[in-house]
């Protein structure tokens, strides 16, 4: 039996914790024993995780820098003795590999989700600092592992496995019911993002380009679906525009997948990912949909294959993106169909946890 100990910062309903989670509920009852340990709380997946009869531990760590929730991380991991030490996002990656905090049989792989371009100097001396002290580091996109390779870590030590997503045509509701939901007409031209409000997403342009938009399209809506720290900047920038009214700021939704039925077009507009969950689920859900160019995007969309493509950070080049798909309904079907197509056979839950055993066995053998 393989044990396997996966450390992340919390719980909450976000992108690496979907993954974790995924990886975790697809390992349990395959001669693999996983163990969560949550840094700072737990949330929205610990009791899915517990459903699957998979211990969680929270630790409750406070700030920053807290050396007795570090003392208490090393505590469990030298209590379960694990084979395997798995950890995702800055914290736990950085806390798992200083010394003395893993059992010295464990090999320990860290998962970067992101082209982590955000990270300040001091974050990245550290990674730099720590390059050796991890047996693999994980990457979900070519583009997360090269950002990584160019940082110092070996090539031969890191391995790309991309998410993988579980939406399908029955984890959905129809169009009519999900725009019922969210109180939209069902003749109005409705562009949406699903995700996190964060500066990277640079949710600001698409604000921009929907005022732009409306004004071609007046039967349009937009709709922005969940939480973060630029929610309020960013509806007082649409408070400043004259289709305020048609901009709706759902908040957080537990259904906010099953609801991507009610979007003619899905927008990601970011400035830098790893490998989008949200745009993932929207092109397997057969949504239209158009994306900043950043590298990460492009490993998923082919520019007008399976969606388009927009420099970052122009409003007026996301409105006439969008504008090229509303005229052209073709277009954005055939574009749709191929990006599910796609993502339904390269990019499965079933595969990634698969990448991942292979990766464990791999690593077993090197003892």
């Amino acid at each position: 039996m393989l044990r396997i100990a996966f450390v992340i910062p919390t719980l909450d309903q976000s992108g690496a914790e979907r993954q974790l989670t995924t990886l975790a509920c697809g390992l349990s009852g395959t001669h693999v024993d996983p163990h969560v340990i949550a840094l700072d709380r737990g949330g929205p997946y610990e009791q899915q995780l517990q459903q699957a009869s998979i211990p969680v531990q929270v630790l409750h760590k406070r700030g920053r820098f807290d050396p007795a929730a570090i003392l208490r991380l090393r505590s469990a991991l030298q209590k379960l003795q694990p084979d395997i030490i798995q950890s995702f996002l800055f914290s736990a990656n950085t806390l798992v590999r200083l010394p003395g905090i893993a059992p010295p049989q464990a090999r320990i792989i860290v998962s970067e989700r992101c082209v982590d371009s955000w990270k300040s100097g001091w974050q990245l001396w550290l990674d730099r600092q720590l390059a050796n002290r991890a047996h693999c580091l994980t990457a979900n996109s070519q583009s997360v592992a090269t950002f990584y390779r160019n940082l110092g870590v070996p090539a031969e030590r890191i391995t790309v496995i991309p998410n993988g997503t579980a939406t399908t045509p029955a984890t959905l509701l129809t169009r009519s019911a999900a725009r019922q939901i969210l109180g939209l007409p069902e003749s109005a031209c409705v562009i949406g993002y699903i995700g996190r409000f964060a500066r990277q997403k640079r949710l600001q342009d698409l604000i921009w380009a929907f005022q732009l938009l409306h004004q071609t399209i007046e039967n349009s809506r937009l709709v922005l679906i969940g939480t973060g720290p630029e929610e309020e900047r960013l509806k007082q920038l649409a408070a400043g525009f004259d289709c305020n009214s048609k901009i709706l700021f759902a908040g957080h939704r537990s259904d906010a997948t099953a609801l991507l039925p009610a979007l003619d077009a899905f927008v990601l507009p970011s400035e830098f990912e790893g490998m989008s969950n949200s745009l993932m689920e929207a092109m397997a859900a057969g949504i239209p949909c158009a994306a900043s160019n950043i590298s990460p995007n492009g490993e998923l969309i082919q520019n007008g294959e399976h969606g388009m493509l927009f420099p970052v950070g122009s409003g007026p080049e996301i409105a006439r993106t969008l504008l090229r798909m509303h005229r052209d309904p073709a277009l954005s079907a055939r574009m749709a169909t191929q990006a599910a197509n796609r993502i339904h056979s390269e990019f499965t839950p079933r595969q990634m946890i698969d990448r991942h055993m292979q990766l464990y066995q791999r690593l077993q053998q090197q003892k």
